[in-house]
C-alpha cells in the first residue's frame, strides 16, 4: 500500500482526507472515471460533492500524481503515477489494462528522441482496440 501522505506532501500537496481517500480508491480499483471516483469516496464521505472531487483530481494531475487515461468516445479515467507502461484500452468496454514496455519500445522511444533532438521526460502509450471479452460476446 503507497504511503500517501508522504506522496502528496513530496509533490507540494497538503494530505487532505479527500485526497487521502480518492488515493485510496483509485489504487485500490484501478483506471476509474471521475464519477466512479466520486461514488467510492461518497460512501465514506457522503457530504463530499463531485466538484471538489473532481478539483482535487486536477491538482493532482497536475502535481504529477494521478495520470489521466485518454478513452475515445468514452470518458477518460486516472490512475496513480507509476513506472512507465503501456495501455490496452478497450473501445467496446472501455476496459484498461496496464503493460510493461518491452525492451524494444524502449529503444524505439530513445532512438526516436535521439533523432527528433526531442528531450522525452515521460510517456503514456495507449493501444486502442477491442478486448477477448468483448470480441468474445461479438462473436456468439
Amino acid at each position: 500500500m503507497t504511503d500517501y501522505t508522504t506522496l502528496l506532501k513530496e509533490s507540494g500537496l497538503k494530505a487532505t482526507f479527500q485526497r487521502m481517500n480518492i488515493l485510496g480508491v483509485v489504487e485500490k480499483y484501478g483506471h476509474m472515471s471521475v464519477e466512479d471516483i466520486y461514488e467510492e469516496v461518497a460512501k465514506v464521505h457522503p457530504s463530499l460533492s463531485l466538484a471538489t472531487v473532481y478539483k482535487n483530481i486536477i491538482l493532482m494531475m497536475e502535481k504529477g500524481v494521478l495520470v489521466e487515461v485518454p478513452i475515445v468516445g468514452k470518458k477518460s479515467k486516472y490512475e496513480l503515477a507509476k513506472a512507465d507502461h503501456m495501455h490496452l484500452i478497450c473501445t467496446e468496454c472501455g476496459a484498461v489494462e496496464d503493460k510493461m514496455c518491452l525492451s524494444e519500445t524502449d529503444a524505439f522511444f530513445s532512438e526516436l528522441s535521439k533523432e527528433e533532438h526531442f528531450k522525452l521526460d515521460r510517456r503514456q502509450v495507449n493501444l486502442y482496440g477491442v478486448c477477448q471479452k468483448c470480441q468474445i460476446q461479438e462473436a456468439s
